[in-house]
């Protein structure tokens, strides 16, 4: 017989079993009771479904950038073309297609006439025409997008006044407006609010009728203060057990009186002050900083210095750097003022913000590489601080926001004027190879790449000169056989194959050479910009094809919310300075919402404003406008802190309601958009895995060291599978999870199946699924195996008594005792005669550890209420 406990909290998937009356119709699906055997059957009802966040930034960065180069010059108003009776400069256009019929059904790409086009699968009807077929990865993001209901920005710009419509009118959305100071609401209940936050949030309530929840119980609200500032379970935080009401939280006590005002501010302190809050809050900003340690695209080679800038953020949110200085200091730390030689290396490794994007390394085409690394860098920092593209406006004006292009190409003259140090050395894979920036030498510093010997050094001097004695005889003898007469071709394609040899051998020697002093010590590196010696404007490039320039345009800061910091640039200086400036300018309307936004957003599951990263006239309005200008103020005023908004948020008390549902409430507001109860959230693949480690006693919470990538002795990601040397889920470290190797198109398992934020843009809220693979991880992954193997072991060295390992493991896991029904059908599984035949202790020992993995994979554990 199998093991069947009976709360619907502890469970994967759907079944039979008792529902405890907190619990929506939704959510009751989402966690009743099964049988382990049977998770992977059940794992495929979804707790919640959710629009993903990226939607419009995967049209942006993959799907109108193709439209705008391939398609736009024969099918747009601005062309003056429409071949085929077809349009695709906007969604209407090409939804209502041409003579063949629509141009895409959204969610059914192969009912699609543009994709099959694009896939050249009828002769007669191809895009682009006379032309080769595009990459097979651009068919598949395409795909992907169509499938995905063809998300497209375009289609609300053209509702809202489209091509005719002045930008002055488009300054008057309410994002760009500079926040205004609210009074504070009165409200009719005024025993339930603890502060301003509560006001807002209960004046809404009442305005539309309904009641706030009551408290959580003290102990579910541990556990959510818990995993929310720090991602870890309460007896985890400091390797000393959490305490309520101030005693002990021991597996084998839990106290449940509530917490007075005086408790609660000291475990919220307490939190706030480990070192498990930076790396909990870094994680969040490296989502928003597409941080990876390799490129991605075609050529996914490593970044083996990336780790620098992640243990930087680390550092920044652990000592609460001020927000704006945060800010200033990744777009421009290379041009401010260092108190010392740990500033200076501190600063220019934040720069790395710039650097970490993903590049088209094997692309041939220097000038496009170069603008295509700037696009990426104005898309990213402008998603990133501003929660607006700006790079929407490359090949035209914003569709959508007071935007020009000449704004785009002011800023692009920035970029152009800074040097991006990315290291990767040319190769088969990589035609754009990038130096790094030499760090500060330091005492006691970590430098993960290896000295060389002076041999070592010189042999590969040795080799460099021969390339280069070998790159001369080859064009010898090409102009002695044109002299001669010889074949042409045949003298043409040996010195071609010679080229080639010599430039992809050159490129791992200069590689090697580069991370070395003439001594072969080893030199620390790291990834940043640094301002190029040549400062250029940019031109105007029509539809953004470099064969097509127009004017030039001055560098300077975008002219959009009329603010003094605006404008032209010093004509020495790349302007990155001026720019990080402006974005911190206390008049600036978005910087402050955007990260409070942000911020509410991982402590309540959804923002104030719903599209994190679109505060434009394509995004949401907030629920609560003016509890977001009030706290956007606060924020201000506080110093730019992150931990007293933090702060703030967490101590009031509807951050403090109970998830409980309410069928009358619920029909009136269904989405919880007015906060009348506290949503049930899922755990981020990090605090699934840190959680497992820590409750099966193996968590190690020290940093660790650097990163595996910076050990690797290859420069290509696409060959780590076929490393031995390497776990195949590319874990085996007990550390927790930010320090796991986290590069594009090569994640471990664990973070792959629980919805890793996608490393090649900006992600302000994951995706949160239930889905089969994820089951299939729980009951095979040898992870979770040896993770209930260790809390099986760890429950039985701390009791024999069978009832007591029950008690243990339940608080381990789920911070609450079982109840009495729990208790009777785990004992029966436990104690159940042993099969005909087998050993008794070894069937005990596999039935408890059978009994932590149903426990590990249940619903219940990465479910916080």
């Amino acid at each position: 017989m199998g093991f069947q406990p009976m709360h619907r909290e502890t469970m994967i998937g759907g079944g039979t079993g008792f529902v405890r009356s907190s619990t929506s119709p939704q959510e009751a699906w989402a966690g009743s009771p099964c049988y382990l055997p049977a998770l992977l059957a059940l794992a495929a009802i979804t707790l919640h479904s959710t629009v993903a966040a990226t939607d419009t930034a995967f049209f942006e960065s993959r799907i109108r950038p193709v439209l705008v180069e391939h398609c736009l010059e024969c099918h747009s108003v601005e062309s003056g073309k429409a071949k085929g009776g077809l349009r695709l400069d906007d969604r209407e256009a090409l939804l209502r297609g041409g003579d063949s019929g629509p141009g895409l059904v959204p969610g059914k790409p192969d009912e699609s006439l543009l994709l099959a086009a694009m896939r050249h699968s009828d002769e007669n009807l191809t895009m682009p025409p006379r032309k080769p077929r595009l990459p097979d990865r651009v068919l598949s993001d395409f795909e992907q997008w169509i499938a995905a209901g063809a998300v497209d920005p375009r289609e609300a710009a053209a509702g809202e006044g489209g091509a005719g419509e002045g930008f002055e009118s488009r300054r008057q959305h309410w994002s760009f407006q500079p926040p205004v100071r609210p009074a504070v609401p009165s409200v009719k209940r005024e025993d339930w609010p603890l502060g301003d936050i509560d006001r807002f949030v209960l004046a809404k309530l009442e305005e539309n009728g309904l009641e706030p929840s009551p408290d959580a119980d003290p102990v579910v609200l541990l556990r959510r203060l818990s995993f929310d500032l720090t991602g870890l379970p309460p007896v985890s935080v400091n390797r000393e057990p959490s305490t309520v009401n101030g005693q002990n939280q021991t597996p084998s006590t839990v106290h449940r009186p509530p917490f007075t005002e005086t408790e609660w501010a000291e475990q919220v302190d307490r939190l706030l002050n480990t070192p498990a809050f930076g790396e909990r809050w870094a994680r969040h900003w490296l989502d928003v900083a597409r941080y990876s340690e390799s490129n991605g695209k075609e050529a996914n080679l490593i970044y083996p210095h990336a780790w620098r800038y992640r243990d930087y953020v680390i550092d920044a949110f652990a000592r609460d750097l001020p927000y704006d200085r945060f800010l200033v200091e990744q777009l421009a730390g290379d041009l401010l003022p260092a108190e010392n030689e740990a500033e200076r290396a501190r600063l220019l490794v934040a720069t790395g913000f710039l650097a970490i994007g993903p590049k088209g390394l094997g692309g041939q085409d220097p000038p496009q590489f170069s603008a295509d690394v700037v696009d990426e860098q104005i898309d990213a920092f402008s998603r990133a601080f501003l929660a607006s593209s700006l790079a929407c406006a490359r090949c035209h004006d914003h569709k959508a926001d007071p935007v020009t292009m000449a704004d785009y190409y002011s800023l692009a003259g920035i970029f152009k004027s800074t040097d991006t140090r990315y290291g990767t050395w040319v190769d088969s894979e990589n035609n754009n190879g990038g130096r790094l920036i030499r760090l500060p030498d330091l005492p006691g510093q970590l430098i993960p790449n290896r000295s060389l010997s002076k041999e070592e050094v010189e042999k590969l001097k040795g080799q460099l000169a021969q390339l280069d004695a070998d790159e001369k005889a080859g064009r010898e003898r090409a102009e002695q056989a044109r002299k001669e007469g010889r074949d042409a071709q045949l003298d043409f394609n040996e010195a071609l194959r010679e080229a080639l040899r010599i430039y992809w051998s050159r490129g791992p020697l200069l590689g090697q050479l580069e991370t070395v002093a003439d001594d072969g010590t080893a030199l620390p590196l790291c990834m940043g910009v640094i301002d190029a010696e040549q400062k250029i404007d940019s031109p105007r490039y029509e539809r953004g094809e470099l064969a097509h320039p127009a004017e030039t345009v001055t560098r300077a800061v975008p002219e959009i919310f009329g603010l003094a910091s605006e404008g032209a640039v010093p004509a020495d200086a790349s302007g990155r300075l001026e720019l990080a400036k402006w974005i911190v300018d206390p008049e600036n309307p978005l910087t402050a919402r955007v990260m409070v936004n942000r911020i509410w957003t991982h402590l309540f599951g959804a923002g104030l404003v719903e599209t994190v990263d679109d505060f434009g006239r394509t995004g949401a309005a907030p629920s609560h406008p003016e509890l977001l200008d009030h706290l956007a103020l606060r924020f201000r005023e506080s110093g730019w802190s992150v931990k007293s908004l933090v702060r703030e948020i967490v101590s009031s008390r509807t951050y403090r309601q109970a998830s409980t549902w309410r069928e009358e409430a619920f029909e009136k507001d269904p989405d919880n958009r007015l906060l009348w109860r506290m949503a049930k959230r899922r755990l981020d693949a990090e605090a699934i895995r840190d959680g497992m480690l820590a409750v099966s006693g193996e968590l190690d919470l020290s940093p660790r060291p650097g990163s595996l990538v910076a050990e690797l002795d290859t420069q290509s990601a696409s060959m780590i599978p076929f490393n031995k040397k390497i776990p195949e889920d590319l874990d085996g470290s007990t550390h927790r999870s930010i320090y796991l190797p986290a590069m594009r198109d090569q994640l471990p398992d664990v973070l792959r199946h629980f919805d890793f934020a996608e490393p090649s843009l900006v992600v302000g809220k994951r995706d949160s699924t239930n889905v089969p693979p994820q089951a299939l991880f729980l009951m095979n992954s040898d992870f979770v195996r040896a993770r209930a193997a260790a809390l099986a072991k760890r429950i039985s060295q701390e009791t024999e008594s069978q009832e007591a390992r029950i008690e243990l493991a339940y608080q381990r896991c789920f911070n609450r005792p079982p109840d009495e029904e729990e208790r009777r059908l785990i004992a029966e599984f436990l104690e159940a005669p042993a099969p005909e035949g087998a050993d008794a202790a070894k069937e005990a020992e596999k039935r408890l550890m059978d009994f932590c993995q149903t426990l590990l994979a249940s619903a219940e554990f990465r479910m916080m209420d």
